[in-house]
């Protein structure tokens, strides 16, 4: 399918000839028409399109306004894909023109997830703040919205800024009252005595992906075909306020092509890595992997779960979203599929952006 032109004949062209040509802004009523007589290839075909063409446009892209035709369509695989590409790249999507007029139900279906992809809780509570001044809900659903924000996640002067300036906390206090008593004990509490009263695997408690330099570090892979590339950056050693100040440097490595079991590089006890041999130029099979370690060991982190996520970002009709995430503990491995269809040699793949692999740790 082409995006330049769709003639109002199309159908039938397609009926006759296998092809068509298509617009963004003619891809639902297609798709409707398309599943109205049953024609299914029809059906998939402008499915794929649209999944292709999530991106395009505003910030938002079209994915919004899809997810809600897929919903009233029944069609769960494209709806799931539209949430799944605000999700991992919500914060463009919060900070756009389209963010105040979505949907309450595309709402909830965000703020329950934990694999969003944004610079902090902080930033989804302020995007949150401003739907519900412009939006006006009923109290059950604004009660539901501010209960999903995971408080915990932010600061306690943050906490504190918003308990004492922002008009929707001060009309909903009591509503979330208690997940604000709980987020300050989980500050002023080390992570094993919380988890001796509280229930620690709770949404509260649970990171979502954070983009801002607490929590990972971007990471450009130049050349990612050819050889081995290591990298070590910092981040807080918990999102508890117990932790303050508290650093851990990680060691991370990527390698092209992963050797198989008896080739695999050994790990000295500080957590350093010996690299692997070759890249894809040098053969041996195996797939792309990155391994993260930390550089040293301590007490400290007694009662903290070091999850580890990747996010792969991808170039989708010239611009830079994130396709993958992948959550590990030490290696990518444990996912399975970690870039298997990149083709990393190849110029033209999507994965590389100005000749180089774009991934942010978590």
């Amino acid at each position: 399918m082409k995006p330049e032109t769709w003639r109002p004949e199309s159908d039938d062209e397609y009926l006759y000839c296998g092809e068509i040509s298509l617009r963004l802004d003619e891809a639902t009523p297609l798709h409707k028409l398309a599943t109205k007589y049953g024609v299914l290839s029809l059906r998939e075909g402008v499915a794929r399109y649209m999944r292709k063409n999530l991106g395009r446009g505003s910030p938002a892209g079209h994915a919004a306004g899809w997810y809600e035709y897929a919903q009233r369509a029944g069609d769960r695989a494209l709806r799931d894909d539209c949430l799944r590409f605000l999700a991992w790249n919500l914060s463009p999507v919060l900070r756009s023109a389209e963010w105040p007029s979505v949907s309450g139900r595309l709402l909830m279906a965000l703020l329950r997830r934990s694999d969003l992809v944004l610079q902090s809780e902080a930033e989804l509570f302020a995007a949150l703040e401003a739907w519900l001044l412009r939006n006006e809900p009923d109290g059950l659903t604004a009660e539901n919205a501010l209960r999903a924000v995971r408080y915990a996640m932010m600061p306690p002067l943050e906490l504190f800024r918003l308990q004492t300036r922002s008009p929707v906390l001060a009309r909903y206090r009591e509503s979330v009252r208690d997940l604000l008593y709980m987020s300050y004990q989980f500050h002023a509490a080390s992570p094993l005595q919380m988890a001796k009263y509280f229930e620690v695997n709770c949404s509260l408690f649970v990171p979502r992906n954070y983009l801002t330099p607490e929590w990972g570090s971007p990471w450009a892979v130049g050349s990612p075909s050819r050889d081995d590339r290591s990298t070590s950056f910092q981040t807080q050693l918990g999102p508890s306020g117990h932790h303050a100040g508290k650093r851990v440097t990680w060691n991370a490595m990527f390698s092209p092509r992963w050797p198989p079991p008896g080739l695999r590089p050994l790990f000295e006890e500080a957590g350093a890595m010996l690299p692997a041999h070759g890249g894809v130029e040098g053969g041996g099979g195996g797939r792309p992997r990155v391994i993260i370690t930390p550089a040293t060991s301590s007490g400290d982190s007694a009662g903290v779960n070091f999850q580890k996520t990747v996010l792969v970002m991808t170039r989708q009709q010239g611009k830079v979203a994130v396709k993958h995430v992948y959550n590990f503990h030490q290696s990518t491995e444990e996912s399975g599929d970690f870039l298997a269809e990149a083709e990393l040699g190849r110029r033209s793949s999507e994965y590389l952006v100005d000749g180089s692999l774009h991934l942010h740790i978590v």
